[in-house]
């Protein structure tokens, strides 16, 4: 068998195929516009449930785990301090990876936009206001790393206008070190290592403060460059 069709080994066919009857294009015209809309629908579900957002989720599902973990026993049980940090660790690990699974293979979704920094805030936020609430944590440093999150994220809505504030190096060396500093302070940890933890929250909260800054001074050269640009293309217009 060669697996070529006998009508291509005899040569072109002579008879011409017959056109579908109106009862057929009918049915076909029937059908394709409901298939398409069927088809759309599957893709646009498919783009919700991906791997990304099923990160993103989970993140969110371990915030109320973290905190009853984090004060079951009154809050100061290094068993459960420890499992509370596990918790800690997988919802920043999974913070690390849903963001470059979305970017890298095109799972970026209007839910995953909204979801992923509402994630990263409720676990950080609540961490911190936990430790505080126990007295690991002074509560000026809870209000410096949380207020300066909650700001930074309304200038970001406030100037999409203009353009988009990227996240600069200086922002992704912040999260690391809040992460890593929170994560000692979640684990009972004493000596030198109690210590160090001061150290690196102190290196926290200078970040958090310093790239704080930054982005403010980017949202407004952003805001300025918009409203040129606008008034610019305003006046060609009229020109």
């Amino acid at each position: 068998m060669t697996g070529v069709p006998a009508s291509a080994a005899n040569g072109p066919s002579k008879a011409e195929p017959s056109s579908p009857g109106p009862a057929a294009s009918d049915r076909q015209t029937d059908r394709s516009p409901r298939g398409g809309k069927l088809a759309a629908a599957a893709v646009n579900q498919a783009s919700v449930w991906n791997v990304a957002n099923l990160l993103t989720m989970l993140r969110l599902l371990l915030v109320p785990g973290f905190v009853a973990l984090m004060l079951a026993d009154g809050g100061y049980d290094p068993a459960w301090r420890s499992l509370a940090w596990a918790a800690f660790a997988v919802a920043m690990i999974t913070d690390l990876f849903d963001g470059h699974l979305a970017r890298t293979y095109n799972l970026v979704t209007d839910f995953g936009k909204i979801a992923d920094p509402i994630a990263d805030k409720a676990i950080m936020g609540a961490a911190l206001i936990c430790l505080s609430a126990l007295g690991d944590l002074p509560w000026w440093v809870t209000i410096v790393i949380l207020g300066r999150e909650l700001g930074i994220t309304l200038l970001r809505f406030l100037v999409i206008r203009y353009g988009v504030i990227p996240a600069s190096r200086g922002g992704k060396l912040k999260t690391l070190v809040q992460g890593v500093a929170v994560g000692m302070y979640v684990l009972a940890l004493t000596g030198w290592l109690a210590t160090l933890r001061w150290w690196v929250m102190a290196a926290a909260v200078v970040l958090t403060v310093a790239t704080g800054f930054d982005y403010v001074r980017q949202a407004i050269v952003l805001r300025r460059q918009g409203i040129a640009e606008r008034k610019a293309a305003l006046e060609e217009t009229e020109g």
